[in-house]
């Protein structure tokens, strides 16, 4: 016999547990349980492991909305975010629901029995069958199994190690090695400054620059807050103060991108010095084409400064016994190679769908107010926002499922979907962005709409407004 839950959870990292408190908080007599696939809670902050892992957003805004940041680093390590996580989970009794090593591999609605059926293997690889009235996705946007890494050429003539930061080895010694990262987004960013501690030398090896901007470890006019006022109050003038800061900085990029990109890219010239061979640091794209990278306290222009690491923009030729030749003909020595090269785009968490009988394809569906997709009953999907914290919009998500099941409980109701009648509304990519992870996924993840409900916003204030103004009952979510 199937065990029956109201609601089941798939994944206990920083959405899961953000969705499991906020059952707790507002759904109380809801029956609710976590699957979740590893050993470990936390998600990304308990799966890598590389040096210096951070967060890229400031942890006042990356926090959940119920629970203050109390921390002095408003960029936090993953360690503290991952005790920050495990914290929340004692505080609303969340752990008790939570079920480890249980791998989901495909849920199935059943319209008349208006229940999904969720088959998934534990630990001992045994079969495990849950019902549930109502599912929330929150497995995140990539692969855990691994990360992605380019075929590149002469790679098994390489003598060294080769490391994806996704596979971080324990306990990896590389004292007086010269390390080269490939690749430029957030996380070679974060490893060059971690690892010149104790490498002979780290170069970051990019095909192509990102726009880097220096931001502040340490929220100081919080810090001198806490010293008066009480820790709820002050974060949430520091949460109110940063989501404008991000928003109003996103929005002016993409209306004046040529200003903005004067800006960032004067930064980092204050930060190098006059001789800097800027071209390292000046991207062909517009500023929030592709996600900011930031570095605390300038760390990654430090280490430059410093001489202990380098920048090298070009394109891999192959991989020789010794390190990497390059199209220019210049050779970088290595002993270690570490492929930061992006994640595997891996939408809720490869789990099969069925709706009836018959197979559900994602990629055909819209999004629904961010939260839920096209044509499924009973089914949220967890997926932040890619310009501002992830948070912020996990936080919404989980906020409209609890509405939605006390909707229901009030009215009788055992189920809900969104039909689109609407044939004016046009099919869009989901994500706006170029960076390389997403557009290798266009074909894998949902679609968005070009008018609301259907349009996702990456905008919070917008979101926010909306969420405690427009009726839950719109028209186009049906209740039967």
């Amino acid at each position: 016999m199937a065990e029956k839950f109201d609601v089941l959870i798939v994944g206990a990292g920083l959405s899961g547990i953000g969705a499991a408190c906020h059952l707790k908080r507002e759904c109380p007599n809801k029956s609710f349980v976590i699957l979740e696939g590893r050993d470990a809670m936390g998600g990304t902050w308990d799966l890598f492991r590389y040096p210096g892992i951070r967060s890229d957003s400031d942890m006042f805004t990356l926090g959940y909305n119920f629970k203050p940041w109390t921390n002095p680093k408003s960029i936090a390590d993953g360690p503290s975010i991952r005790a920050y996580i495990h914290e929340a989970a004692r505080e609303y009794d969340v752990n008790r629901h939570i079920r480890y090593g249980h791998k989901v591999l495909k849920a199935a609605w059943s319209t008349p029995k208006a229940t999904w059926t969720v088959e998934a293997t534990n630990k001992a690889g045994e079969a495990v069958t849950i019902e549930a009235n109502f599912v929330i996705s929150c497995t995140g946007y990539y692969n855990y199994e691994a990360g992605y890494t380019p075929d590149f050429k002469g790679r098994e003539r390489f003598k060294g190690q080769i490391i994806h930061p996704q596979l971080w080895p324990e306990n990896l010694d590389y004292s007086n090695k010269k390390v080269v990262i490939i690749g430029s987004g957030a996380t070679a960013v974060t490893l060059l400054p971690s690892m010149t501690d104790k490498a002979a030398h780290v170069t970051m090896l990019q095909r192509s620059p990102s726009y880097v901007i220096s931001v502040p470890q340490e929220d100081i006019i919080s810090n001198q807050l806490r010293k008066f006022l009480p820790e709820k109050i002050v974060y949430h003038m520091a949460r109110v103060r940063n989501v404008g800061l991000s928003f109003g900085l996103y929005r002016y990029s993409r209306a004046k991108p040529a200003v903005m990109r004067r800006f960032l890219l004067s930064q980092v010239r204050r930060q190098l010095g006059q001789d800097f061979d800027m071209s390292h640091f000046s991207p062909q794209y517009n500023p929030w084409d592709e996600r900011l990278c930031a570095v605390p306290d300038g760390d990654l222009f430090k280490a430059l400064r410093s001489g202990k690491g380098s920048v090298v923009t070009d394109h891999i030729d192959t991989f020789t016994e010794d390190g990497i030749l390059l199209k220019s003909g210049k050779t970088l020595e290595a002993d270690i190679i570490i492929t930061a090269t992006g994640l595997d785009i891996k939408l809720l968490g490869g789990v099969q769908l069925e709706k009836d009988g018959q197979a559900f394809d994602v990629t055909q569906k819209m999004i629904y107010k961010g939260a839920m997709l096209e044509d499924l009953p009973n089914a949220a999907m967890v997926f932040g926002y890619t310009n501002s914290s992830w948070t912020l919009k996990a936080d919404i998500i989980s906020e409209y499922v609890c509405q939605v099941l006390k909707h229901m409980d009030k009215t009788g109701k055992k189920y809900c979907v969104a039909v689109n009648s609407d044939v004016s509304v046009e099919k869009t990519p989901f994500l706006d962005m170029h960076s390389g992870y997403i557009q290798r996924a266009v074909g894998k993840i949902p679609r968005q709409g070009s008018k609301s409900p259907w349009r996702v916003n990456q905008n919070y204030p917008l979101d926010l407004a909306l969420s405690k103004i427009r009726k839950l009952n719109d028209g186009v979510i049906k209740f039967a």
